[in-house]
């Protein structure tokens, strides 16, 4: 009877043990494909740098391409859930396709980090936005640096034309409350679709307005089409752009229309110029030269995203092992946990502070005042 326990106790552990050693599953969702591919394919590039161990645990990455349509998204993260019983999962690229999957996450308990623009993800934080983790800046910290220096250059009137969809949503409604506290009236404000091949009425209505200053708030590629319109149509007042634009092809598709362009943005972009004795500036060295090894091109700021994703899940993922084991919803719940305590962990795009309340966490350590001159990216300001 003794020896029966005894191996029954035997057996028993070494089936916890075995459980407790078994690999951290994390599922890729990026938008290689389709009107996203300047956003997703950089961090569909990046996902063979993510960390593959986390302390004692090894972590391994799944990845699916969304195409850039939003209904995929779904499909995908519930293959993932179901099929693949994945711990967490990094992605989407587009922030609709983020949007319309928060629902399913909180639903699974499977924590999610959004390398997307905009702060609706988080924001504002109730059960089901707990379950999502944003690891790119939130855009009242990009606008506060873009409307101090407005505020600066003596701005008085601004223009405005960002995307019909959460991104451009949310960076209308942050800048109208950030533009009123500084006095600076908003004298036209226009949207517009990602996929669009013209917005000549739009751009039409911003110039018979006379603004000061133009903002366009538009992810990717898109970001291009309304400031070179504008140009075409004669505008030269200051334009600026938010992170979304932070992309080599917004210099390359722009060109000399671009030219002056300020935003604020990762130090990612000038990180030549940042010193030595900024938290992020090894990490980052450190990423744009594997990714360059790697793919031989510069990544743009949305892969960094994605890899800080992996940072992140690097340092949770050995606390929520300590309390369970991978694989369990014990151990999701308590990955969830060790993200929402994040803190101090530089990266690429900054420092990350997560608490309850930020599941962004950055500070002004994630943002540089950049300015376009002379077809590149150029330091205009320290923070």
């Amino acid at each position: 009877m003794f020896l029966k326990q005894a191996v029954s106790t035997l057996l028993l552990s070494a089936a916890i043990l075995a459980n407790a050693q078994a690999d951290v599953k994390v599922g890729v969702i990026t938008s290689s494909t389709g009107p996203l591919a300047l956003v997703g394919l950089p961090q569909k590039n990046s996902t063979p740098l993510l960390p593959t161990q986390a302390g004692d645990q090894k972590v391994t990455y799944i990845p699916l391409d969304d195409g850039s349509d939003p209904t995929a998204t779904v499909k995908a993260l519930k293959k993932l859930i179901s099929e693949e019983n994945v711990d967490a999962i990094i992605g989407p690229s587009g922030s609709p396709n983020a949007m319309g999957v928060i629902q399913f996450v909180a639903e699974a308990g499977v924590p999610l980090l959004a390398p997307v623009g905009t702060a609706a993800v988080v924001l504002p934080m109730n059960e089901q936005k707990k379950w999502v983790f944003k690891t790119t800046q939130n855009d009242d910290l990009i606008a506060k640096a873009l409307v101090d220096d407005m505020t600066a250059r003596g701005v008085k009137t601004l223009g405005f034309i960002g995307t019909a969809d959460p991104y451009g949503e949310n960076w209308s409604k942050v800048l109208v409350a950030l533009a009123a506290e500084h006095g600076i009236k908003l004298v036209a404000s226009e949207r517009f679709q990602r996929q669009d091949t013209s917005v000549t009425g739009q751009s039409l209505k911003v110039l018979a307005s006379r603004p000061d200053a133009v903002l366009v708030a538009a992810p990717g590629s898109a970001a291009v089409l309304p400031q070179t319109t504008l140009f075409d149509q004669g505008y030269r007042g200051q334009m600026y752009q938010t992170h979304g634009a932070a992309l080599p092809d917004f210099l390359k598709l722009g060109g000399k229309k671009v030219e002056g362009t300020i935003l604020a943005a990762s130090l990612m972009l000038v990180l030549d110029e940042i010193p030595d004795s900024h938290p992020s500036k090894q990490v980052a060295g450190e990423y744009v030269a594997a990714y360059e090894k790697l793919n031989g091109s510069k990544p743009a700021t949305f892969g960094a995203n994605t890899y800080d994703a992996g940072l992140l899940l690097q340092k949770a993922i050995p606390l929520a092992a300590a309390k369970a084991a991978p694989g369990t919803p014990e151990f999701r719940a308590a990955l969830r946990d060790a993200l929402e305590s994040s803190h101090e962990l530089p990266a690429t795009q900054g420092v990350y502070n997560m608490t309850p309340e930020d599941h962004s966490g950055f500070d002004e350590r994630g943002r540089e005042l950049i300015q376009v001159k002379n077809g590149t990216w150029t330091l205009l300001s320290r923070n």
